[in-house]
């Protein structure tokens, strides 16, 4: 069952998510506030899988609340649920850590899929903004704002564990990577957390970046071994 703490300063959207994925027998919802503050309050007491996260919201807005989570909770999953689909919105949420970024409206099948997605360690984009993420990425690419890795680190990355670069930059999920390189998913974890931990990265959306800027995804490492 997949734990669920939804942040939403409108309280009719904060009873009407949780009374919907309140009934659905793979999802528990941990609690219902209204701010950032709140929700950090909130894991003190009970630590969610995924946090369905507005982005503005008084007292803590949703990208401050989305990093301070991932700082003190890494293993937590957010997912941004929002009506906006600013640049800077996007750039911040994607930036701090989330793993997904979604409008209001979807409808309630989709979102259970994107929570159930984001929790097996993959990414949701809303398609309506997901070429606005590619043309992030490509200007983060090409402009001075660069990820800082463990250069050492680096230098030993195996031609397997670059080929699990690969995949993560080209958004595929734990469970398709496994499928893909014919893993377990809990190979695809471990190889993932090595690989973060040797560049000194915190997540998957800032490998994904860094593989972008080095040209990793456009070259070739051969069979994954």
């Amino acid at each position: 069952m997949v734990k669920v703490l939804i942040a939403d300063d409108q309280e009719l959207i904060r009873q009407s998510l949780g009374i919907v994925l309140g009934n659905d027998p793979d999802i528990e919802i941990t609690d219902s506030v209204g701010d950032g503050t709140e929700v950090l309050k909130s894991i003190e007491q009970k630590v969610p899988d995924v946090i369905l996260m507005d982005i503005r919201m008084p007292k803590m807005d949703g990208t401050v609340c989305t990093k301070e989570v991932k700082k003190r909770y890494p293993e937590v999953k957010i997912i941004i649920l929002t009506t906006f689909d600013d640049d800077d919105f996007i750039y911040s949420a994607l930036k701090y850590g989330a793993s997904g970024y979604i409008l209001k409206g979807i409808s309630m099948n989709e979102l259970k899929k994107s929570i159930m997605t984001v929790y097996r360690g993959g990414s949701m984009i809303n398609p309506d903004i997901a070429t606005k993420v590619v043309r992030l990425f490509s200007q983060m690419a090409q402009s001075d704002f660069s990820i800082q890795v463990d250069e050492k680190g680096s230098d030993e990355l195996t031609n397997s564990e670059k080929i699990i670069i690969q995949c993560v930059g080209q958004g595929l999920s734990n469970r398709e990577i496994a499928g893909k390189l014919y893993l377990s998913e809990g190979t695809v974890r471990n190889n993932l957390s090595r690989i973060l931990s040797k560049l000194g990265l915190r997540d998957r959306t800032q490998l994904a970046i860094w593989a972008v800027q080095t040209g990793i995804l456009l070259k070739n490492f051969g069979d994954y071994r």
